[in-house]
């Protein structure tokens, strides 16, 4: 007989250190976070020393669990862009187990220094500096406003762009900016009628650009185009400036920049802007999940560059596709979470191939229920497409280049033959 002896051995319980400030926490917001958080910029409160964070610790770790903080709205995996703030799974781990574990603070000399900010142009020297004409009145409290400013070029000859790079005058009050060109001057005519610096708008840029130049966001930074590419910028023509300003608490002035950087040589090929938009939008009052469908067919082959998703208020997610003729999906964005004060402008890391004959489409969802807590009306009222608050829109512009200026211009007109009537385009860009 054989006799079986079991060896039962208590489990040895092993305690990993909670993770402390100086040697994990300092890093991570070091590389996420201070880029907003420091003193002048735009964020409401400072992430740069130990007791900054201490004291918030359990809101910074539910902010991480909630992915609501790092402001990043594109879908991770669904299209790949640069400059992305997003905090890994274990980043977000991190940051609730130090909350939980009573935000350590570990070795003092071990904590990092922090990040040098770059004080002048971080392209190097710029070929053009455009200023708003005098300082902006931000008012302490309110609404947040919405302005558009004119900046003539008075350039003498036409010029493409590689790179603009915007420099917040007010990093406290300045939450983004969108750049838009203008060679009609109805801008400037727009500008001429209000008494105050710039002229109010909303959704679009309130006139009918002739180009755009990206947008700025916290946390973007300046970026050439691939070698050469180039938007252009003609001769007289004006950048127009549309900047969302959040109230602080106290008046504030802003007098913002934007620097122009020019290609060395004549761009070979022309970035342009495609919108992929319908005005067809009649949402009616408690509709929780109202649906816009848009599809355009490339008759060329293109290239994407940025795409800049755009709705208002009632908007709750947009997803952009585009479809080859085999079937195969190519992503382009996806806003899951769509949240109209975190608009952006996103710049792919690599321009994306779309074959002649492929579908680019568009899908957003809109909530005009009482239980949207920014629904501007209560109760909920029809909405249809507007420029006002209380209005909508379904809007993706998308950044492409072509293969030749003749497949450009071919792939912009049947833009307005599938998805437009020539009286709506001009009213799509006016933001009528």
């Amino acid at each position: 007989m054989f006799v079986i002896l079991f060896c039962l051995a208590m489990p040895e319980v092993v305690e990993i250190p909670a993770p402390t400030y100086a040697s994990v926490v300092a890093p991570l917001l070091n590389k996420h976070c201070v880029i907003c958080h420091h003193s002048g910029e735009v964020a409401p409160f400072p992430l740069t020393s130990f007791e900054d964070a201490r004291k918030r610790a359990g809101f910074l770790a539910k902010m991480a669990e909630e992915k609501r903080m790092p402001p990043w709205k594109a879908e991770p995996g669904f299209g790949e862009f640069h400059d992305t703030r997003i905090l890994t799974g274990e980043e977000i781990v991190t940051l609730k187990a130090w909350a939980d574990a009573g935000a350590p603070l570990g070795d003092p000399a071990r904590v990092p220094p922090l990040p040098v900010f770059t004080e002048g142009w971080q392209l190097g020297k710029p070929d053009l500096v455009l200023e708003m004409p005098g300082d902006f009145d931000i008012p302490a409290d309110g609404p947040d406003i919405y302005r558009s400013f004119v900046m003539p070029t008075r350039l003498k000859t036409d010029q493409t762009v590689a790179a603009i790079e915007f420099k917040p005058g007010n990093h406290r009050t300045v939450h983004h900016a969108m750049l838009f060109l203008d060679s009609s001057g109805e801008a400037r005519r727009k500008d001429a009628a209000d008494p105050a610096h710039g002229f109010g708008t909303f959704g679009g840029p309130g006139f009918l650009p002739s180009g755009t130049l990206g947008g700025w966001a916290p946390g973007n930074k300046p970026r050439r185009l691939p070698e050469g590419m180039g938007r252009l910028l003609k001769k007289d023509s004006d950048i127009v400036i549309q900047v969302h300003y959040h109230p602080t608490g106290k008046m504030e002035k802003d007098r913002s920049k934007v620097a122009i950087y020019f290609t060395p040589e004549p761009a070979v090929q022309m970035v342009a802007m495609m919108p992929l938009a319908t005005r067809k939008i009649d949402i009616p009052p408690g509709e929780k999940r109202y649906n816009r469908h848009v599809e355009f067919t490339t008759p060329e082959h293109l290239r994407v560059v940025t795409v800049t998703p755009h709705m208002h208020l009632l908007g709750q997610e947009m997803k952009v596709r585009a479809i080859t003729p085999q079937g195969k999906e190519i992503p382009l964005i996806w806003i899951r979470h769509w949240e109209f004060n975190w608009q952006d402008s996103y710049s792919l890391v690599r321009p994306l191939d779309i074959p002649a004959g492929s579908k680019l489409v568009l899908d957003a969802w809109y909530d005009n229920s009482a239980g949207n807590p920014l629904n501007p009306s209560s109760p909920p009222q029809r909405v249809t497409w507007g420029e006002q608050t209380v209005d909508e829109m379904c809007l993706c512009f998308i950044s492409i280049v072509a293969d030749s200026p003749q497949q450009l211009q071919k792939v912009r007109s049947a833009v307005f033959l599938q998805l437009f009537s020539p009286k709506d385009f001009l009213r799509l860009m006016q933001g009528k």
